[in-house]
């Protein structure tokens, strides 16, 4: 407990000093998704449905942070997909090596780097109250959206498994009015981006409301081992969504349909792209030579598909005092993916190799051939808003997930010389409520339970196998099985008191839980590994409040966290394995800011700090290190060559720093206004591996976004300019540590124009 108490202290004093930058530093633009009018006077109310149901941010015991309708347009703009909404909110990042199909998700640190399409993440994706589990659904593209609500620290109690982190919230726009809204635009490397929705009440008690989104770009890198011309970067991305609704009383019905059409190239990993001794990223001609972003030397096939389904049910029958909701979701997808991992052309045993030395050729492939996953969540939830309050519920989870990894022995095979499989059954069940109390004094108490229980099932071999002997795979690998099964109870206690009109304190406690998880990438080892189940106890006190008669809004929130047996996964290294490890502990603390103002008419500002610290606290736990000639900085464990101690190291992908900020001015000029409006994210050093060493991480990273163009008052005609990384920042965002020094990195300089309408 004096730990706990010196962190808390550390933390709330950290938060105070975020405080006072907050009011005196340059700020800029709304930082939440008001439902208020944008035009009207003030910041207006923030209504988030983190608990399941509508409320004011401020009556609500978490740290959220909600995205406007303007921040949201910039990070779309010109082909921006999901991954655009890294730092938008403090202590939030988001990266991927798949690219477009399966981003990973990092809240106040916790995460997961693991590249496995099996793998496990302690941040869920929740779209319209369903919880997307496998990585290849959270990528699902952002269009015809009504909010985008981030909930940092767990959330077990009401929304289940897997976030122990926290879940990043998505609800759509619902049926139920005419009209609707359509916008178009083009951008640099062809990027066309179409998007659209339109809805209509039919009688009788039904409506529907019809979606679709669509982003292409060309192709805009060269590869200049295949003569001139560009190659490789572009995409086709499709979504649609379908929704019918019935109205009778009390009783409301809707049903859903949605796909994804994804078809382009795999992202492009780049061979020796850091100077060795620096993270400093080189050219195609090594130290001294300019990093150029559309130019590669590859000698790989590389492609992406990606196909996924929905089908769901939502029904609500409202009784006076309280309503029965059942959410039922069907989704079904698969995935080809293959990308030259290698990240170069040719190797050290061939007649040429670059850029740099590249010591052996690494050509693989990631399918999953079938997922399909069913939930179904039956809760009933009290209407009142004073006196006493309650939800209980339950929640059925059941996935199928078949996964394929092929490895080719030569960068342009079509026929793999080792195939490996895994076949995963997951089924999960919970059962929650929470009950709260508010006082005559607008002191809110709440209190939450779940009991939650998983059982996992799993098989893996490697069937095929034709690699000679001596690269020591040692042939075919038999069926290997095994189970991973838990049950925890996670809880909540939580407080909400209006010290005044215009200011609300809270105070959190909250157990997490991440359920086992099993890994079997046979496709280069030769055996399973489990991790247990991971559990996190966090504390967090904050304060919400609204300034200057409603013309500022400022959120504070300090927290702590302790995770035990913390799921990790080492990746790649010099034996080129994925292993799942158990950390004794983790320890983080930090604070998250915000503050948003309308100082004026048509003047709207925001600015978010986060602050993480975290440490993993695991004496003896080691990981080996880069098979490439990387620079690690950790201490080797004695008695074990090749391993190096990660107790004491940050957590991979978790900046210590973030910062957002925003700046938005619209000025009337005949029937409508010309506007501006530009979004800035900053984010402090990561490392991109356990380990930590020179030449996988990168320094910092700083992105900005510009917004110029005149709309009507009726806002039924828009039209812009824009910018998205206008400074053209170059940083890498992820590595491959097992070959060479490969990295991914962001995204390019864009710029276009769209133009768009409501009707």
């Amino acid at each position: 407990m004096r730990a706990l108490s010196r962190r808390l202290v550390s933390s709330i004093a950290l938060s105070a000093a975020a405080f006072g930058c907050a009011l005196a530093c340059p700020a800029a633009a709304q930082s939440a998704g008001e439902q208020a009018d944008d035009a009207a006077p003030g910041v207006g109310v923030i209504v988030v449905t983190a608990q399941k149901r509508e409320q004011d941010q401020r009556d609500v015991p978490l740290s959220i942070s909600t995205l406007s309708n303007d921040a949201l347009a910039a990070v779309q703009a010109g082909g921006g997909d999901i991954r655009g909404l890294a730092g938008r909110v403090p202590n939030l990042n988001i990266e991927s090596s798949f690219g477009r199909s399966f981003p990973r998700f990092y809240i106040r640190g916790l995460g997961n780097t693991d590249f496995d399409l099996n793998a496990s993440q302690p941040v869920s994706l929740v779209y319209d109250d369903v919880v997307l589990e496998n990585p290849i659904l959270k990528g699902f593209p952002i269009f015809d959206l009504d909010r985008i609500e981030v909930l940092r620290g767990p959330q077990g109690t009401l929304f289940g498994r897997n976030t122990p982190a926290g879940i990043v919230k998505f609800d759509t726009v619902k049926p139920g009015a005419d009209g609707g809204y359509a916008k178009a635009s083009w951008a640099r490397f062809n990027t066309i981006q179409l998007e659209g929705a339109v809805g209509a009440n039919l009688g009788n008690g039904f409506s529907f409301r019809a979606s679709g989104f669509y982003q292409h770009r060309d192709h805009w890198v060269d590869n200049i081992d295949n003569g001139a011309g560009d190659d490789l970067g572009g995409y086709d991305d499709f979504a649609g969504r379908l929704q019918l609704q019935y109205e009778d009383g009390p009783l409301t019905a809707r049903l859903t349909g949605q796909v994804r059409v994804l078809d382009g190239s795999a992202i492009l990993f780049r061979a020796n792209v850091f100077q060795r001794g620096s993270n400093e990223l080189i050219g195609l001609g090594g130290p001294g030579t300019e990093f150029r972003r559309d130019q590669i030397r590859s000698d790989g096939i590389n492609f992406q598909e990606l196909n996924t389904y929905n089908v769901g049910l939502t029904v609500d029958y409202d009784f006076g005092n309280a309503t029965l909701t059942s959410v039922t979701s069907y989704w079904n997808g698969n995935l080809k993916s293959r990308g030259d991992i290698d990240g170069g052309f040719g190797n050290a045993f061939a007649p040429s190799q670059g850029p740099g030395f590249i010591p052996f050729s690494a050509q693989t492939r990631d399918d999953v051939p079938s997922l399909d996953q069913y939930t179904q969540e039956v809760r009933l939830a009290s209407n009142t808003t004073s006196g006493l309050g309650y939800q209980i519920g339950g929640f059925f989870f059941n996935e199928r997930l078949n996964i394929s990894t092929l490895d080719y022995g030569a960068p342009a095979d079509t026929v793999a010389a080792a195939v490996a499989r895994q076949r995963q059954v997951t089924n999960a069940f919970g059962l929650f409520g929470t009950l709260s109390y508010t006082f005559d004094n607008g002191l809110i108490l709440q209190a939450g339970a779940r009991y939650n229980d998983d059982d996992r099932d799993f098989a893996a071999n490697r069937p095929i196998d034709t690699r000679p002997g001596f690269l020591g795979f040692g042939g075919p690998v038999p069926v290997l099985r095994t189970e991973a099964k838990a049950n925890l109870l996670t809880w909540d206690l939580s407080a909400v008191y209006p010290v005044s009109d215009e200011v609300n304190i809270f105070a959190r406690a909250a157990r997490g839980y991440r359920a086992p998880s099993i890994q079997g990438r046979l496709a280069f080892g030769r055996s399973l590994s489990v991790a247990d189940a991971e559990r996190t106890m966090s504390y967090e006190t904050g304060i919400k409040t609204v300034l200057f008669d409603g013309a500022a809004r400022f959120n504070l929130t300090g927290y702590y966290f302790n995770t035990e047996d913390l799921q990790l996964t080492a990746v790649g290294g010099g034996g080129n394995v994925t292993a799942l490890l158990n950390a004794d502990d983790v320890e983080g603390y930090g604070f998250e800011a915000e503050l948003a103002a309308r100082p004026t008419d048509g003047l709207d500002l925001s600015i978010g700090i986060g602050f993480n610290e975290n440490e993993i606290k695991s004496p003896g736990l080691g990981v080996a290190g880069c098979g490439a000639p990387c620079t690690v900085l950790d201490a080797p464990i004695a008695g074990r060559p090749g391993i190096f101690s990660i107790d004491g190291n940050r957590l991979p992908q978790s900046p210590k720093w973030s910062l957002n900020w925003t700046a938005g001015y619209a000025h009337p000029v005949g029937n409508g206004e010309l506007y501006v409006f530009t979004d800035w994210y900053y984010r402090s050093r990561i490392q991109f591996f356990l380990y930590d060493s020179v030449e996988f991480s990168d320094d910092s990273l700083i992105e900005g976004g510009l917004r110029f163009g005149y709309r009507t008052e009726d806002g039924k005609f828009d039209v812009a300019a824009f910018a998205r990384n206008i400074t053209n920042n170059v940083s890498a965002t992820g590595g491959i540590d097992f070959n060479n020094l490969t990295a991914y990195v962001n995204e390019p300089r864009i710029f276009g124009v769209e133009v768009g309408t409501r009707f």
